[in-house]
């Protein structure tokens, strides 16, 4: 059985938002080697839209952002979307029964599938399919945004904390028994 996780990076005060911060060289590094080790990724449809920029080659990528696109590419890819009607190279739609069809791939799989989208993670967490949480603390304060945990309020306990680099600090929570 596969392990579901969800990890973003997160500001202090609790917002994510990939224009106001990002990883620095050593957290970036740590993602591609996530990456290289996933047996799947899940999206929502925004998070996969704004992913999907993977697929395409620049070249004024650096090094790692060249591995990184690699890394993606090779991950398989389920977008959780009613609106999209199709999706790029090694991804497929999951347009009706999210939960029953995240449930399968669980139970179907091992090693680990990322959830990627505060939504799809907050319905998959209402339904009792997420395993893990990573948080990604950055210390930086946006006062607004879209939270991490956007409307849901689950019971966790820490399983672990590891710094990053030197901007970073992941914090790894699982559901708390009632």
């Amino acid at each position: 059985m596969a392990t579901l996780f969800f990890g973003m990076n997160q500001s202090f005060d609790g917002f994510v938002d990939h224009e106001a911060f990002g990883p620095d060289r050593d957290l970036f590094r740590h993602f591609i080697q996530q990456t290289r080790s996933l047996s799947g990724s899940i999206y929502g449809r925004r998070l996969y839209e704004l992913m999907s920029y993977w697929d395409i080659d620049d070249p004024d990528w650096t090094e790692a952002e060249q591995e990184f696109a690699e890394a993606w590419r090779n991950v398989p890819k389920w977008v959780v979307s009613t609106k999209l009607r199709d999706v790029g190279p090694n991804a497929s739609l999951i347009r009706e029964d999210a939960a029953g069809a995240v449930r399968e791939l669980k139970q179907t799989m091992q090693g680990e599938l990322e959830v990627g989208g505060t939504v799809l993670a907050r319905h998959l967490a209402e339904w009792g399919l997420i395993d893990e949480y990573r948080i990604y603390l950055h210390p930086v304060v946006l006062g607004q945004g879209t939270r991490f945990f956007n409307g849901l309020t689950p019971k966790l306990a820490l399983f672990s904390s590891q710094q990053i680099g030197d901007q970073a600090v992941l914090l790894t929570c699982v559901p708390a028994d009632s």
